[in-house]
Formats: C-alpha cells, structure tokens, sequence
C-alpha cells in the first residue's frame, strides 16, 4: 500500500491496470488497497471515462508524506532556514515542524541534517523587513491561480494608492519580498513591496495568465528598487576592472561603468551609512569614496575606530 501511495504521490493519473502491472499485484488488491488509503485521510478520486484512473488529491486534512532521503534532507534544510528567519512570525512553526521531522528521520539522514546544521550558518541581515506569512500565502496562491487582486500600497515617499493587479510571481531579493504584478490601471509590469500593503487584500475575478520570463522579472526587480532611490547615494571609484565588480553585485545593488581596464566606478545606495560602508567592505578591494559627505564622514569615523581597535 506505501508503494501504491509512492505512485499516486506523481502528478499524474494511473489506471488500475497501470498500478496492478507495477506492483505485481491483482486489479482486486489495487482496489482494496484504494479504498484503505481512503479510509486513512487520503483523496483518491477515480475521474470516469473511457480510460478512467486515480490521482491523490487535496483534502480538509494533511495526511503522511513518503518522502525520499533527498527530498527529506531538502524539507530539513529548508525547514531550518525558515526557522532562522525570513517570514515574519513563521519560525516557531518550522521549529516545530522541524522537530516532528527529525523525530522519524533515520540516522543516516539525522546525520546528513546534523551535518549541515553545524557546519553551515544562517545570517540574518539587520535590514530584514518581515511580512505577514498570511499575506505572503495569499499572494502566491494568486499567482498560482492567476485571480486578480485589489489593494492600498503606500510607496517610498508614503503616498498611498489603490492598485488593482494580476499577480504573476513573489520574489524575494535582497531581504525584502516583493510581488511583481500587471498593474491592470497603468497597463504595465510594476513590483510592489508586500510590507507596503496597507489593506485587505480583495481577491477577484481569474484572469488569462500574461508570459513573463525570468529574466525579465530580474529587471523589473532591479528597475522597481534602483539605488538612486535610497536615502543615501553614492559613486564610488573602484580599483578592480569592471567585470570582477560586476559578477559581486546584484543589480538591485548598484550600477558598475568601467574607467579602464584597471577600475571602474560603481553607483550604489543605501538607506543606511552601515549597510552602504559594509557593502563597499565585503568588495574586498581598494576604492575611493568622495560623496555624500555624510558617508565620508562615517567611513573616517569607522576607519578611526578600526585603527584603534588594532592599535598595540
């Protein structure tokens, strides 16, 4: 019966005779095994027709999942990372699903889990801007359904508005969740801040999906969150060839002009003095900062601080 679960458990349907061939058992047995995954919480509905089948379905409950080694080491891991943060207020449920997890994995797989529990580590970025994993659910399950959405966003000068979208996707860049959507009003791609939704969200209508490709969503991205728009700006004289600096920064980061095949100047900004001066440090290379005076200020304070910290 756990194998017959493994197959239902492929998107796909399966016919009796289908199952009864792979499992070396009768068409009788594929049936009675059916009827006890039934009585265990399991949706198995047999469509009818000329060929007919079953496929496991969604029900009110969550029933077990058979899972194999590498799917149970991923569910882990990412169980993990989301018990380190990421969603607001969603770490204390992967704690415990995490823990109802590793209560029944085999020891091979606890060592694999144990593994990468001590010898990796989950930074969580004081920018972080947490969402409501409510929220969040609702939008993907937009997504995935392509229903059209109603809501009031403030944008980054606080001006408020009604927006009403068709939702194609959630990203997550740079420790903040945006949804990237078809702004039905000003008939274009727009990305919207999911912390920035001030209202109830209205589902509507279902809509014919648009074709967005990833690469494009990339763009829309990195053109919704510019670094010109942060509250400090900056240009900032690289010594490092352009494209060494280019593969470092993502382009929600920053802009990188080449001035020779020795430098380049990189455009960047930030909301913040210490996460502008420690995305300048981790590029591990000489530069030069002349403007704002507010981050020169700041980087000689930190340069002072520094020196004194190694001071002998």
């Amino acid at each position: 019966m756990l194998r017959l679960l493994s197959f239902l458990q492929t998107p796909r349907d399966w016919t009796g005779a289908e199952l009864a061939e792979r499992l070396e058992v009768s068409p009788r047995t594929i049936r009675n095994d059916i009827e006890r995954l039934r009585s265990l919480g399991y949706q198995v509905p047999a469509p009818r027709g000329p060929i007919g089948g079953y496929r496991l379905a969604s029900g009110t409950t969550v029933p077990p999942l058979l899972l194999d080694d590498d799917e149970a080491v991923a569910l882990a891991v990412a169980l993990r990372t989301g018990a380190g943060g990421g969603t607001d207020g969603i770490e204390a449920s992967s704690m415990r699903a995490l823990a109802k997890l590793e209560q029944v994995l085999p020891a091979r797989l606890r060592s694999r889990v144990g593994a990468l529990q001590t010898h990796t580590v989950l930074v969580r970025r004081r920018w972080h801007q947490p969402v409501d994993p409510g929220v969040l659910t609702l939008l993907a399950a937009a997504c995935r359904d392509h229903h059209e959405l109603r809501f009031d966003y403030e944008d980054r000068r606080g001006s408020a508005s009604q927006r009403r979208v068709e939702p194609h996707r959630a990203v997550h860049a740079e420790g903040r969740w945006y949804l990237v959507a078809w702004d039905a009003d000003r008939q274009d791609w727009r990305t919207f801040r999911v912390d920035r939704i001030r209202s109830e969200i209205s589902v509507g209508h279902r809509k014919v999906p648009r074709e967005l490709s990833d690469d494009e969503i990339t763009a829309l991205i990195s053109r919704g969150v510019p670094a010109t728009a942060r509250r400090y700006r900056t240009r900032v004289t690289v010594l490092a060839p352009a494209e060494a600096i280019a593969d470092r920064v993502g382009p929600w980061v920053g802009t990188v002009e080449p001035i020779d095949a020795f430098s380049c100047v990189l455009e960047t900004g930030a909301d913040d003095l210490d996460i502008l001066a420690v995305h300048l440090g981790l590029l591990n290379v000489d530069f030069i900062v002349s403007e704002p005076p507010e981050l020169v200020t700041h980087m000689l304070a930190l340069g002072a601080r520094y020196t004194r910290a190694v001071r002998v």
